[in-house]
């Protein structure tokens, strides 16, 4: 059964590059990508039970921002525990410190390879 990986971002640029850097692992039927342009979709589809093996999402984005996003899911039971990383031109000490303080796993600073 694969992994599930929630890539959040509204930039299709970044889910052209996010879907190229797992081609290989999603081909294999390693992990399936899930793509949301809008984080307010992905917290509903969440709260309606859709769960996830792995997220990744911007930070900054017009609905809603990232961090926010990930205090909401922090919120819900099924995937309170669940490892969630940043994808984003933000790389400020400051700024992953909050991402921290809101329940991120990890940060990964845009562009990525």
């Amino acid at each position: 059964m694969p992994k599930i990986v929630a890539c959040v971002d509204d930039s299709l640029t970044i889910h052209l590059s996010l879907e190229e850097a797992m081609k290989d692992l999603i081909e294999k039927g390693v992990i399936k990508r899930l793509e949301y342009t809008n984080p307010l979709e992905f917290l509903e589809d969440v709260k309606k039970g859709l769960t996830f093996d792995l997220a990744i999402v911007d930070i900054n984005m017009p609905q809603i921002n990232g961090l926010e996003l990930v205090r909401e899911l922090r919120k819900i039971p099924h995937v309170q525990r669940k490892p969630i990383l940043a994808l984003t031109t933000e790389s400020s000490p400051e700024m992953k410190m909050k991402g921290r303080q809101a329940g991120l796993t990890g940060w990964i600073t845009k562009p990525f390879t």
